[in-house]
């Protein structure tokens, strides 16, 4: 009975120093991460919207995938405490209109998980992903800082 005790009381020693840590993790700088990945993930197929590239479907999936993770995390990384700080280019209108804002990252996540249902070749994605591209300028617009 003391081993089992010892070695749960070590699982939990053990567990505590990365639970503190995930608490502790920068929301400015882990949602900077995340916005890149969006823009990295939208590279190819921006160039495959304008002929640049050819069209390649995997990549299409990826960067679709990319933005349905991502938007499931980012509404949790803007605390009301990371509104200076860390380079941000979030704008006050993101704590003022907390509620649409978010909003907007739910409705990127089903527009790119209706798309990745819907393209299956280069005629369907020329139709479809245009559509879930338009979402990052309604955030852009009003709640990101112009560069």
């Amino acid at each position: 009975m003391l081993r089992i005790a010892s070695a749960a009381l070590l699982t939990a020693a053990l567990l505590m120093p990365t639970t503190s840590m995930a608490q502790n993790l920068d929301p400015i700088k882990e949602r900077k991460k995340i916005l890149k990945s969006f823009g990295d993930a939208t590279k190819a197929p921006g160039k495959m919207l304008k002929n640049e590239e050819t069209f390649d479907l995997a990549k299409v999936k990826a960067a679709l995938k990319t933005y349905q993770e991502g938007t499931a995390k980012l509404p949790a990384l803007f605390p009301d405490d990371s509104k200076t700080g860390g380079d941000t280019e979030a704008l006050p209108a993101v704590w003022e209109k907390k509620q649409d804002f978010e909003g907007l990252y739910k409705k990127l996540g089903e527009d790119a998980k209706k798309a990745e249902e819907a393209i299956t070749d280069e005629i369907s994605f020329l139709e479809e992903f245009p559509k879930v591209a338009a979402n990052c300028g309604g955030c852009h617009k009003i709640y990101r800082e112009k560069k």
